[in-house]
C-alpha cells in the first residue's frame, strides 16, 4: 500500500505541468478620469492560451484566475474613481504558437480585442487591436516569461490608447458586439453616401459619421493648395485634422500634405509613397516654410501635396504610388507588406 501511494505521488508530480502566469503590472490609469466602471468580455472559443518550451519542458501561459477577472481587477485597481463612464474591453483572441526547428524555435503571440463605451443606448466603439509578436529562442531563453510580459505590455498599451479615443456615434446592441466588424461599417454614413459632405473632419470617427467641424472652412493659397482650416480667429493646421472634403472630393492629411481618399468594394484607401508617409526616414526630404501645411523642398516636392486644381493632381497621378487601406473602424493605415520596397517584383 505504501509503495502504491508513493508511486501515485511521483506520477502526479511528474505529470504536473508548469505554468507561467500573466502578471498585469503595466499602468492603465485613465488620464481623463472618465471611466469608473469596467466590464471585460471574453469572446474566445477556448480559455487556454498555449504552451511554450523552456528547458525542454512545456510551460503553459495562463491568467492566474481567468481573463475576465484578472483584467477587470487590473482596471479597477488603477482607476479607483467614482466616474460614471463604463469602459468595456472585449478579448477576441489570445494565443501562443510555437515553431520548432533544428537550431532554434520561435514563439508567436497573437492578440485581438476591442474596446467600447457603454451608455444607455448601447455600446459605442472606441478602438481595436489585431497584432502578432514573435520571440526567438536565440535572443530570449525564457520565452514563457517573455510572452507573459509582452502580453501585459500589449494589453496595457491598447487600453491606454482606448481611453484617449473618441467613441463612435453609432451604438451597438449587446448581442451585436461579437460581430462589430460587420455591423459598424454597414451603418457608417461614409460608406452609405456616394458624395461625402464638404467640410473639415478632425478625426476619423467624424468622417465616418459625416459630422463636420462646425464653422470651419478650408483656406487655399494662390496655387489652389490647401493650407489650413479656419473658423473666425480659430485656425487648424493640416496635421490637426484627419481629413477634409472639397467639392465632394475627400482628402486625407499626411505628414507632407494631403492625398485623395478613394473607395472600392473593400473600403477606403489612398495612393501614397513611403516617402510621403514617413518623410523623417527618407534622406533628402526636407520640409520648410512652417512645417506641415507649409512649402516643401525636395526632389518630390511637386508630388508630396495633392492640390485641388486638376493640373497638379494629374502630375502626381502619373508617378508611382502604393495602395494603403484605411481601417474602416479606426481610420489607421493598413500598411502592405514590403511597403516602399523598390526591389520587390
Amino acid at each position: 500500500m505504501r509503495k502504491l501511494l508513493l508511486f501515485l505521488v511521483c506520477s502526479v508530480s511528474l505529470s504536473a505541468q508548469k505554468t507561467e502566469f500573466i502578471k498585469l503590472l503595466k499602468q492603465v490609469k485613465d488620464p481623463k478620469k472618465m471611466y469608473g466602471k469596467f466590464l471585460v468580455i471574453d469572446q474566445r472559443d477556448v480559455p487556454e492560451i498555449g504552451l511554450v518550451t523552456f528547458n525542454k519542458e512545456k510551460v503553459a501561459v495562463a491568467f492566474e484566475n481567468n481573463a475576465e477577472k484578472d483584467i477587470s481587477d487590473w482596471l479597477y485597481k488603477d482607476n479607483p474613481t467614482e466616474a460614471k463612464g463604463e469602459f468595456v474591453f472585449q478579448l477576441e483572441k489570445l494565443t501562443v504558437d510555437e515553431e520548432i526547428t533544428e537550431k532554434s524555435s520561435v514563439t508567436k503571440l497573437e492578440i485581438k480585442g476591442s474596446s467600447f463605451l457603454k451608455t444607455s443606448d448601447g455600446y459605442h466603439f472606441l478602438n481595436r487591436i489585431d497584432t502578432m509578436a514573435a520571440i526567438s529562442s536565440r535572443n530570449t531563453p525564457n520565452r514563457p516569461q517573455s510572452i507573459a510580459k509582452k502580453t501585459d505590455f500589449i494589453l496595457g498599451s491598447f487600453i491606454k490608447k482606448s481611453f484617449e479615443r473618441k467613441p463612435w456615434q453609432i451604438p451597438l446592441a449587446e448581442n451585436e458586439l461579437k460581430n462589430y466588424e460587420t455591423f459598424l461599417p454597414e451603418r457608417a454614413e461614409i460608406f452609405k453616401t456616394e458624395i461625402p459632405k464638404d467640410g473639415i473632419y478632425k478625426d476619423y470617427q467624424s468622417l465616418a459619421a459625416q459630422t463636420t467641424a462646425p464653422g470651419f472652412v478650408m483656406e487655399f493659397d494662390k496655387k489652389g493648395v490647401a493650407t489650413k482650416a479656419v473658423n473666425g480667429e480659430q485656425k487648424l493646421r493640416l496635421y490637426e485634422i484627419y481629413a477634409f472634403v472639397h467639392n465632394g472630393v475627400p482628402f486625407k492629411t499626411i505628414p507632407v500634405g494631403y492625398v485623395e481618399i478613394m473607395r472600392d468594394r473593400e473600403g477606403l484607401f489612398i495612393q501614397v509613397k513611403r516617402e510621403e508617409l514617413y518623410p523623417d526616414s527618407s534622406p533628402g526630404f526636407i520640409m520648410i516654410g512652417g512645417g506641415l501645411g507649409g512649402l516643401i523642398g525636395s526632389a518630390v516636392a511637386n508630388i508630396a501635396i495633392v492640390a485641388v486644381d486638376r493640373s497638379m493632381a494629374k502630375k502626381r497621378q502619373a508617378l508611382p504610388g502604393e495602395t494603403v487601406s484605411l481601417d474602416p473602424l479606426t481610420g489607421n493605415y493598413i500598411i502592405p507588406e514590403d511597403f516602399g520596397n523598390t526591389k520587390k517584383k
